[in-house]
């Protein structure tokens, strides 16, 4: 999908005339980023109005309006943008919106960068609007492959979290014949005095049949339903 979307912007380039350069924005609940690029001064350009919250691509996904700079040395708007476009040899752009999910809060922007003043007539505004549902579509899908593979990984690591947490009280069950609810209340404890993830201790118990010293921080006493770093043979925790 992302070498679809990549596909879109590189056509774009190749059928409409002079030197440009192209990019896809993809804006998140108004959080941009760039999902495909031509060259680096379109990656460049972006960035900077990333970087200062405004400029024509940002103003193209979140009014939904085709925007077009005709000459960044004359423009009057996002000045300080247009003088950092002007600098890298960008002297005109055109932008056009992308509509994905608005519910969603999901827009974009297809991003055309010319190297001459005024250089996009009215057949290659015609081109650069056809090109924008192909170039939506890639970068809704994009957006959808990313989420679902994020939220897949999110449940994996979770599901590996509870693996590891449950083997650990399996250990303190055996080790101190204590109930399941009190195992868990102890890794917990260790978690919270250590300032460590509760995976994490429960990842080292299981590797090194070890557990943090469950002391609250500031005294020197053990409290109920605790025990210090132990291995397996030593005597067991109070119960609670």
């Amino acid at each position: 999908m992302e070498s679809l979307l990549q596909t879109v912007a590189d056509l774009v380039t190749t059928v409409l005339p002079g030197d440009i350069e192209a990019s896809v924005t993809l804006l998140i609940k108004d959080a941009p980023s760039t999902m495909a690029s031509t060259g680096q001064l379109a990656v460049d350009l972006d960035e900077r109005q990333y970087e200062r919250g405004h400029g024509p691509c940002l103003h193209a996904a979140r009014i939904s309006e085709v925007t077009e700079i005709i000459n960044t040395r004359t423009e009057s708007r996002w000045v300080d943008y247009v003088a950092r476009a002007a600098e890298r040899g960008n002297l005109s752009s055109l932008s056009i919106p992308l509509v994905i999910d608005e519910e969603e809060g999901l827009s974009g922007a297809l991003n055309l960068y010319a190297q001459t003043p005024d250089g996009f007539d009215e057949d290659s505004r015609s081109v650069a609007v056809a090109f924008g549902p192909y170039a939506a579509v890639a970068a809704g899908n994009v957006y959808a492959y990313q989420s679902a593979r994020k939220l897949a990984d999110g449940q994996q690591a979770a599901l590996a979290s509870r693996a590891v947490i449950e083997q650990a009280k399996g250990v303190l069950i055996e080790r101190y014949k204590v109930t399941p609810d009190h195992a868990f209340r102890l890794l917990v404890l260790a978690s919270m005095n250590a300032n460590r993830k509760l995976r994490d201790v429960a990842e080292d118990l299981v590797h090194t049949g070890e557990l943090p010293v469950v002391t609250p921080r500031g005294t020197g006493r053990h409290p109920r339903g605790s025990q210090p770093r132990s291995r397996p043979g030593t005597a067991a925790p109070e119960h609670s």
